[in-house]
Parts: structure tokens; sequence; C-alpha cells
């Protein structure tokens, strides 16, 4: 399989490159470069590094929100015995996917990832297969469609049994406070109770951090609006939030041994449906 991302959209059709820019850095491929991934164009490496310059923190930071990502679906396999997952802005394929998180753990585990970006899903499609006893389907959806996302993710998962809602480092591509909320609040109208929302975000409390997220914005990429930890924090109401609640997400049930090397400027936590 080619590790270039030209040579691979050319093997999965050139049908995919209408609905992609190249010439525009991509929130998901930067994010994938930050991580390490080879699934990004010189534009959003660029992008990256730029971002890095003003704020260096950010490589630490992804791989931050990537443990949490890892840590939580555990937590919810392992300790609250959650076998259905629905992961809204998907991202590209790196290490430690959703997936492969819950069905190493119980291969029974459906997971419908959700993403509308076409370079996202052809990745994922491509290299996002899960395990022949569970389920691991994608959505071509925007995360302000929820009744779409709901129609589509019934045929895979069973909304009368409890469901892990996620929301990993993408909510801020909703500028409208309102709008967020109301999207996390229509599809855990739809799940049992039981059900949990794992969530986290970058917080706007580091000047240099506001200042790379703008400069990014500047580029003509879809704007990222960092909040503040109450803001994100106002995600989860209603919800019974785990402990130790939201917080910076390397304090959040840390593995053994796991240290951030920095302050990290993501917040998160899970939350109970009652």
């Amino acid at each position: 399989m080619a590790s270039d991302p030209n040579e691979f959209l050319a093997e999965t059709g050139r049908d995919l490159m209408g609905g992609i820019d190249t010439s525009v850095p991509h929130s998901a491929r930067i994010w994938n470069y930050w991580l390490g991934g080879k699934d990004n164009f010189a534009v959003d490496q660029a992008a990256g590094d730029q971002y890095a310059q003003m704020f260096p923190g950010i490589f630490d930071l992804a791989k931050a929100e990537r443990a949490f990502l890892g840590r939580a679906v555990r937590y919810l396999v392992s300790e609250q015995g959650v076998r259905q997952f629905l992961d809204v802005g998907t991202g590209l394929p790196t290490e430690d996917n959703t997936h492969q998180v819950a069905q190493s753990i119980a291969p029974e585990c459906r997971v419908v990832y959700v993403d509308n970006d076409p370079l996202v899903l052809a990745h994922a499609r491509a290299l996002l297969v899960g395990t022949p006893e569970g389920a691991t389907h994608y959505i071509d959806a925007d995360m302000r469609n929820p009744d779409r996302i709901l129609a589509e993710a019934r045929k895979i998962l069973d909304f009368s049994r409890p469901v892990g809602l996620m929301f990993m480092g993408v909510l801020g591509h909703i500028t409208n406070y309102d709008e967020a909320r109301s999207i996390i609040r229509s599809l855990l109208n739809a799940m049992s109770p039981g059900s949990f929302l794992a969530l986290n975000d970058g917080t706007n409390t580091d000047p240099a951090f506001n200042q790379a997220q703008q400069g990014y914005d500047n580029t003509g990429a879809v704007p990222y609006l960092l909040r503040s930890p109450e803001e994100i924090a106002g995600f989860f109401e209603g919800l019974q939030v785990v402990a130790p609640g939201i917080v910076p997400v390397p304090q959040w049930r840390p593995d053994l041994g796991y240290a951030a090397p920095r302050a990290i400027d993501v917040v998160g936590g899970v939350g109970k449906k009652p």
C-alpha cells in the first residue's frame, strides 16, 4: 500500500480528488503530521511547523489527546461494559484508534466513525479494519447534521443499549457554543440511559496557544475555536461526570508511569447519561 498520500489517492480512485483541496491546510492532516503520521501534504507540514514555532507544545498536546482517547475507551470497555461507540470527527487513522483499543479488549465491540472529509474516509475505509466478531463502520456526514448521523448509526448500533459517544478535539470547529451543545444533546437524547460522553478540547488559557491558533485560522483553513475550561465542562451538563472530573487530559485516570512532559492545554472527561 502506498505511504505517500498522492499515491494512495491514485489507488483509491481519482474521483476522491474532487473533494480534496491540497492547496489549503486541513486540520485532520495537520494532526496526523503532529502525531508522526504520513497522511499529510507539504501544505499541512508547513502549517504544522508554523504553528509549532509559536506554540512548541503542540506535539506533546497531540500525543496527550491521543493517549486520553485510549484511556477513555479502555475505561468504558473494561470498567463500564460499553460495547458500542460513535466516534464523531474521526480524523486520519494513526495508532490506537477507537476500534483498535475497544476490540483489543472485547472483540465484539461495534464502532461507527463519522467524518465528512474525503481523504479521511478513504483512508479509514482502507485501513481501519475491525475484528470479525465486531463491526467497524464509517459515516460520511457533517457533525452539524446529527439527524443523518443517527439515521446511519442505527444501522450498526443498537441505541437501546449504552453507547460511548466521542468528540475528541473536534468541537472547536463548531464556533457557535450553543450549536455545539445542541449537537451533543441531540445525539445523547437518542441514546439509552447508561450511555457515555467522552470529550476533550483545547483551552484558550495560554496566549501562545491562542496566537498559534489565530495564525492557523488566517491560512484559510476551517477555523478552530479554543474555549475556556468552564465552557468545555458545560458540554457535560446533565451528565454524571466520572472522577476525577473535567481536567487536563494527562490527569484523567493516568496510566501507571504516564506523565505529561509539560502542562497540556487540553481538558476532557467522561460523563454518564443517567
